[in-house]
């Protein structure tokens, strides 16, 4: 995404209109981190009639973080409320994937997925943030279950 050191949403929204011109029930998005609230953002902004098939969040998060020394850097995802009943609406299935030792984003997130849109929730152990810091360059999970909805 553009600037990912200094997140926007409207450039990375965007990024994912011209990377996704013709959305259907085809199109599985997966994301990780922001990327969560950025295809939260674009599920938001398809037409009335636009659906896709399905999303798999890793590490997403509902609404603006919190802890100790953040200074609101991803603001501008969260300008406006999210509007999580449109959002249901536009995917047929929503997978969230946590880790319980993430050190960003605490695992009530994954609730927040669960509630507001129906999403399976998957929790792990071990993985903090999903990131090659982390020791994670792979994850199966994603690709199972990224089959496993497109069926």
């Amino acid at each position: 995404m553009p600037n990912p050191d200094t997140p926007n949403l409207d450039k990375w929204l965007s990024k994912l209109k011209e990377a996704i011109v013709d959305p259907d029930e085809n199109t599985y998005l997966v994301g990780h981190s922001l990327g969560c609230i950025a295809i939260l953002r674009f599920l938001e902004s398809l037409d009335e009639d636009q659906k896709i098939g399905g999303v798999i969040f890793v590490a997403g998060f509902g609404h603006d973080l919190e802890y100790e020394g953040y200074k609101g850097e991803l603001s501008s995802f969260f300008a406006s409320p999210t509007d999580w009943n449109k959002i249901k609406t536009k995917a047929n299935k929503f997978v969230i994937i946590h880790s319980e030792d993430d050190p960003w984003v605490p695992i009530e997130h994954s609730k927040i997925y669960e509630e507001k849109l129906g999403a399976e929730s998957i929790i792990l152990n071990g993985y903090g943030h999903f990131t090659d810091g982390d020791g994670v360059t792979e994850l199966p999970i994603v690709l199972s279950k990224l089959l496993e909805i497109a069926k």
